[in-house]
């Protein structure tokens, strides 16, 4: 039996996290950026905090700098100390540091990856990781090749049949449908679809996971989640922050490709699936497919579309540049920092519902929701006056921040007359729920550890969305620039028109 970290001191009511890992050790690569220092080695403390790793679990980075094993313990426990949700216990993380290792190397290092593979059998003689290894590429998308091939020759990649060897991609996967698919045969060569996680964080959000249960475990919702009662759909990722410092990564992708194509998709394809037979991961993955393939481009595309770029100006009482005057972007550059489009799912259910997805950089404030808005009541018993300030019945799930569920209704003004208006009733996880929600990125952690894929796209899912996506893209880059929008607004002029061309409005969350 696999004896856990802190296990005695997990309570035994938390039923979110439940499972513990098995023998098994994690390498990263590019271990020294961003991701990994403030979401995947904060994650990976929180599941030992939580007795929810094994007692021998390893921790392997990979990186150019000269480092010795504890200089790399120092930037985990750094990192942790900063970031991680769970308190800071020096047990805990004196447990996980000897398992810690460090390796140096380029990707194009045949003796680095020899040394790695040395460094990972090692580990399984010393602390019985079983031979299973995952490799995470928290790398650029153009390293990919290499590294998988380095996995490949060095024999890091091969598993026997008692043992198991996983990789964990993060996005963006690829930059349109030929490269995604390119991408797909180089890592498929070396790692069988079933070892493939690839991560989009979204899905590991305890809100994202509650649309499900909202929807299959309450007989309330079901009957009206389709075209006869919902009037459209609107899916929004905003943020109120620039760009600044990374433009390596951005310029040339754009909002469309950082977002749209996985996360929107994906909140997309959750919200508007059939009902699973099973949450089993291929039933799971069946309902979403179907989903992707039936969605496309509503055109004419000038019309149900819009892109903008952030301009210099006043937010939040500091005045910001804009996306041309930050580092390391062209003074001409054409990527866009907002993206909206209009999509639809030709289907029975939800044949005539629009489904707009929008996301923004240095937006009005951040925040990720999904809306559902109704259609109004076919006849309203009442004096046009009594209702002048009464809208659509909304049910708005919202993923970030204030996690929870809002339900907008009409309810009468208290008073001897006769007017209704709109009110709200809200769940909030706080308010509810007395433990914190795990991040998702220890859910999605635990999960590859585990071997359970239901929150991972496969790569027909990745393709069906750049499929939906390409078209418009195409379009946007015969148009030339993005339309300018000012700071702290909701995007440029032409996606407001885009809705009220319908006679919609956005939601200004």
């Amino acid at each position: 039996m696999t004896r856990a970290w802190n296990n005695p001191l997990r309570d035994p009511r938390d039923k979110r996290l439940p499972r513990i890992a098995g023998p098994s050790s994690l390498v990263i690569f590019g271990v020294t950026g961003d991701l990994a220092r403030k979401k995947l080695m904060p994650a990976i403390y929180d599941l030992a905090h939580r007795g929810l790793l094994p007692a021998g679990f390893s921790l392997v980075g990979f990186a150019r700098r000269d480092w010795e094993h504890q200089d790399f313990g120092e930037l985990v426990h750094d990192s942790v100390k900063e970031h991680a949700r769970t308190p800071f216990k020096e047990s805990v993380w004196n447990r996980l540091a000897e398992g810690i290792r460090f390796v140096q190397g380029t990707f194009d290092d045949d003796d680095a990856f020899d040394r790695l593979a040395q460094t990972v059998k090692d580990l399984d003689a010393e602390r019985g990781t079983g031979g299973n290894t995952a490799f995470y590429l928290s790398i650029p998308p153009s390293a990919f090749p290499v590294v998988t091939k380095q996995l490949a020759r060095s024999g890091l990649a091969d598993a026997s049949d008692d043992t198991w060897r996983r990789v964990v991609i993060e996005k963006p996967f690829g930059r349109d449908l030929k490269s995604a698919k390119e991408l797909n045969e180089i890592v498929n060569d070396v790692f069988p679809e079933e070892s493939v996680f690839r991560i989009d964080h979204y899905l590991g959000k305890e809100t994202v996971q509650n649309l499900l249960a909202l929807r299959f475990a309450n007989q309330l919702f079901e009957p009206i989640w389709n075209a006869n009662y919902v009037d459209h759909v609107q899916i929004t990722m905003a943020e109120d922050i620039g760009l600044g410092g990374r433009a390596g990564y951005y310029d040339g992708i754009g909002a469309a490709r950082d977002v749209i194509q996985n996360h929107l998709l994906q909140l997309l394809a959750l919200t508007a699936m059939e009902e699973p037979v099973s949450f089993a991961p291929r039933a799971l993955r069946a309902e979403k497919v179907k989903v992707l393939s039936a969605t496309k481009p509503l055109g004419p595309l000038d019309e149900t579309t819009a892109r903008g770029q952030y301009a210099g100006g006043w937010q939040g009482g500091m005045k910001v540049p804009g996306l041309l005057q930050e580092g390391g972007f062209a003074k001409d550059s054409t990527t866009e920092t907002y993206a909206a489009v209009t999509l639809e799912v030709q289907n029975r259910r939800w044949a005539g519902v629009p489904f707009y997805l929008r996301t923004g950089k240095r937006l009005g404030r951040r925040v990720t929701e999904i809306a559902v808005v109704f259609k109004r009541a076919p006849h309203l018993p009442f004096d046009s006056t009594s209702t002048e300030e009464l809208g659509q019945n909304a049910l708005v799930i919202r993923v970030q921040p204030d996690e929870g569920i809002t339900l907008r209704f009409g309810s009468k003004v208290p008073g001897t007359t006769m007017e209704v208006r709109d009110v709200t009733m809200d769940f909030g996880y706080g308010h509810a729920f007395t433990e914190s929600s795990p991040e998702a990125y220890e859910r999605l952690i635990l999960d590859v550890l585990l071997g359970e894929p239901s929150l991972f796209p496969v790569n027909e899912e990745v393709e069906l969305s750049w499929e939906i996506l390409d078209p418009i893209l195409a379009h946007w880059a015969k148009k030339g620039a993005p339309e300018a929008y000012p700071p702290g607004s909701w995007g440029p002029p032409s996606a407001d028109e885009m809705l009220e061309r319908t006679g919609r409005n956005w939601r200004r969350p």
